[in-house]
């Protein structure tokens, strides 16, 4: 039974604990919302700020250009190797005044005089020559071997035929031997030989060599006329040299 007091309606108030239960209410901000008809709506998703894609483009251009650039130059100015010694004829890159004189190459095929290449022993463009052959020919100076040395040194026919046969090689060229069978781009045939002549200049006009024309001794103003006969022509044909050879 309880208390008289409480069956007087007075309260009471007992002593401890007394235990509540007490719910709680899901929040309206976790509570997931439909839309119309019932369906969620889609979940967005957060995206990061757009990246401008021309500034890369237009860098990985100029990038691309200047890197084009540099392989250009490197590609046109680096150094070359410079050309073989030949016959003990280094390629110089200055003409020398020490020794300088002049003498002529005539070659004859079919009764006519076929002129030398021009820059024969000068390397590179012709216009700004990366080296000068000791023995070399100027494009001014039609058939005339420039004999520029540094020092006093006998050179021979032989000599310049094998500047003249590495120049061409290396050019992407044909040889231009001097052989028995050879004479420049021209095989002889079985029944073909080479005559030489020497003009020395000295009023006694050209002189049947009768040895190797390689051996042939490049002497100031002297006309060496290789024929390839038949036919020969004999005497050869004279040559003049210009004014201020």
């Amino acid at each position: 039974m309880p208390p008289a007091e409480a069956r007087k309606g007075r309260p009471v108030f007992y002593q401890g604990t007394v235990a509540t239960k007490t719910k709680t209410k899901p929040s309206s901000a976790l509570r997931p919302t439909k839309g119309k008809g019932g369906r969620r709506p889609p979940v967005r998703i957060n995206r990061g700020r757009d990246i401008p894609i021309l500034p890369f483009a237009v860098l990985g251009i100029l990038v691309a250009l200047a890197i084009g650039m540099i392989i250009y130059v490197y590609l046109n100015n680096r150094p070359t190797p410079a050309p073989a010694t030949v016959a003990n004829i280094p390629c110089d890159q200055l003409e020398h005044t020490q020794i300088h004189y002049h003498a002529a190459l005539q070659i004859m095929y079919q009764g006519h005089v076929v002129d030398l290449p021009a820059n024969i022993g000068i390397s590179g463009d012709p216009s700004a020559p990366s080296c000068y052959y000791w023995l070399h020919v100027h494009p001014a100076n039609n058939n005339v071997i420039h004999i520029e040395s540094p020092a006093t040194q006998t050179f021979t026919l032989g000599q310049f035929f094998q500047v003249w046969n590495t120049w061409s090689r290396a050019k992407g060229d044909v040889a231009e031997p001097l052989d028995s069978t050879h004479v420049s781009t021209f095989t002889l045939t079985p029944g073909q030989s080479v005559v030489a002549y020497v003009d020395a200049q000295d009023g006694k006009g050209p002189q049947l060599f009768t040895g190797d024309p390689k051996t042939i001794v490049l002497r100031a103003h002297e006309v060496v006329t290789l024929e390839i006969a038949p036919p020969s022509v004999s005497p050869p044909p004279s040559f003049t040299f210009t004014s201020g050879l």
